[in-house]
Formats: structure tokens, sequence, C-alpha cells
């Protein structure tokens, strides 16, 4: 098998169907009603902490890291021997917010954010492939499906090429959406480290539709689409390469970002919800404890603890302890659980809708 060289961008046809530019228009529609949805939560990193931590559950499942949300959380407190797939994932949320930061701060999405983003999940400075020799294989099989570029010229020129693509709008005039599609595809065609592509590539979806305003935070996961249509996902990709199958693979994320889009608005106004009915529960079971910040870091952090409150509140570890104890004593909103020296504070309704969530998903 030759390795395969993906075409430079942009690319020389119009690949914008009847079809595409139709589902493009609803994928697009559900999305900015995710926007919208989203700026109804006052405080956006209850948002970010919720489902970022599901994107990277989700993304790391993709590639055979499962995990479960109760070694997650437990993970974000630091509490007891966290398995190695819960450490994956936590580099995966770590590697997320550091790419979301990047495109912030710089108004851009450089190739040297995707390294950096990828170093983080990796936990190593390999960087772009240098060595010949990698090649995408069946995991039953062992046949080999599947030869990127081999040549760290060839690499580097194509990632410079994709670089400029992503940030330069006018070097076509697709819709957004559409160019999301073709730089995953480009992505991953490259297959640019020796690790960690796909979970880099997922990851680059969301930091592109933050780069064009597309959505505030990051709150769009297509981890999950994507593992209920596993198989379509692969066999469009290669679709793209062996028979031009353009259509078919944009079709394919458009429709992914439309349904999770609703599936996200979904879960926001659930979250909603419990926010009010948690809310109404404490100023009247504990009015004189009740406060705006007190109920955001329950939301902020599903697993809690002490230090977390003395930190975000200003207040000292005995009124921190008192709190959380007052809490679950009285409301049964919050469990307390103990393991080994460590003690932290589970948000049981929200543990619970986000537990739902992924059995559902």
């Amino acid at each position: 098998m030759e390795p395969y060289i993906p075409p430079t961008l942009p690319l020389s046809r119009d690949i914008e169907s009847k079809a595409i530019l139709k589902k493009a228009l609803e994928a697009n529609k559900a999305l900015a009603e995710l926007k919208g949805t989203a700026r109804s939560i006052p405080d956006q990193s209850i948002l970010i902490n919720a489902l970022a931590l599901q994107e990277a559950k989700d993304s790391s499942e993709i590639e055979n890291i499962v995990t479960t949300h109760d070694e997650l959380y437990r993970s974000m407190v630091g509490s007891g021997n966290i398995s190695q797939a819960a450490k994956e994932v936590k580099r995966y949320r770590e590697a997320l917010y550091r790419g979301y930061e990047l495109v912030r701060s710089d108004r851009l999405l450089l190739i040297r954010h995707i390294v950096e983003v990828q170093k983080i999940l990796e936990e190593n400075d390999a960087g772009i492939r240098r060595q010949a020799g990698t090649a995408l294989r069946n995991d039953r099989t062992g046949e080999t499906v599947y030869l990127p570029p081999q040549d760290y010229d060839t690499i580097v020129a194509l990632l410079d090429n994709l670089e400029r693509y992503i940030n330069d709008p006018a070097l076509d005039d697709y819709d957004p959406l559409v160019k999301m599609a073709i730089i995953h595809y480009q992505f991953e065609s490259i297959h640019p480290f020796y690790d960690g592509n796909g979970r880099t590539g997922r990851i680059l979806n969301i930091l592109y539709l933050i780069l064009y305003g597309l959505l505030d935070v990051p709150v769009l996961y297509l981890s999950s689409y994507i593992i209920r249509t596993k198989a379509d996902y692969y066999r469009l990709l290669a679709e793209v390469r062996t028979d031009d199958n353009w259509e078919g693979w944009i079709l394919y994320l458009l429709e992914g970002v439309r349904e999770t889009s609703l599936s996200s608005i979904q879960l926001i106004e659930e979250i909603q919800r419990l926010v009010q009915r948690i809310k109404e529960a404490l100023r009247t079971k504990l009015p004189k404890l009740y406060s705006k910040d007190l109920l955001e870091l329950l939301f902020k952090h599903p697993y809690t603890k002490i230090g977390f409150l003395v930190d975000e509140l200003g207040v000292t570890r005995k009124t921190a302890s008192g709190y959380l104890r007052a809490i679950e004593e009285e409301t049964g909103i919050l469990k307390s659980v103990k393991k080994g020296r460590d003690v932290y504070f589970i948000n049981q309704p929200l543990f619970t809708l986000l537990q739902k969530r992924d059995i559902e998903k």
C-alpha cells in the first residue's frame, strides 16, 4: 500500500451540493440555539466542567480508554488511587481547556497550538512524526487499512497548508460547518502524530467553532455521536480517499452537529431546572447559609470538597465544613464519601443526571 497524500486546501472543485446546503442550514440553526441556551446559564464554568468531562470520557472511549463518572470526578478532587484510564481522560480535559485558552488569547488556531494540545494528551514531547512506519491497522485482523504521509517534510507542508485554511476564511466561501468537516478529514488524513490523532482531531473541531464564534464556550461535543456511529465514521472517512465521497462525509458530520446540539440543549435545560430546584431547597431549609456563589460552586464541582469552598468562597475550613455538612443533613442534596484521608461531597441530583445521560447516549 502506498502512502496517501491528501489534496491541499482549498479543494479544487465545489462540493456544496443542495443536500449539503440544506443539512448545513439545519445544523447551523441547532448550533445557534445551543449557543443561546448556553448563554442562559450565568456561570459558564458550570457547563464547561460538566460537559467537557463528558466529552473527555466519550472521546477517550472511542480509543478504548474506558472509565466511570465516579472515578473521573474523584480524580478531579484528588481522591484515592486513580486508574490509568481516568488519568488519560483527565489529561484530555486539560488539553481541551488549554486549547480553548490559546484560541481565545491568540484569536488564531495554529499548528503550534495543536502540537501543545497533543503534548498534554500524550504527556510527551514527540511532536510531529519524523520516523516512517506509521500505519492504521484493523484491530481484529492486523491488516493495514490506511497509510498516511510518511515523509516529515510532506507532513509539515500539509500542516502549514491546513493552518492557512483554518485561519483564512477568504480561501473559499463554504459554510463554516462544511469547512469544519473538511478540516477534520484533512487532519485525520495527515495523521501528524505518533499517537493521539483521533482525540486531538476531535478537540480541533471544538476549537474551530470557538475561533469563528459559532460557540462562546466549548459545549458541543461530537464524540457521543461518533461512538454510536463509529462504523460510519471510519467508512465515510475512507470513502473520501477512495471514492471522492465528500458529500457522504460532510452530511454525516453535519448531522452529528445537529443531533448533538439538540441533545446538549436538552441537557442544559435539565441542568437549569436542577439549579432552580436546589436553589429553592437551600433557600427554604438553609436560608442563612444560601448564596448564589455557593449554589454555583455545587454545580461547577459535582464532587466537591472543603478546600474548594475555602478557595472560591473565601471562608474558613470550619465554616466550609459546616456548610457542606448542613446541606447533606438538612437537604440530602450532598452525600459525603470518605476515601482514605479524603472526604468529598457528591451533588447527587447532578451526578445522577449526568450518569443517566451517559447511559442513554
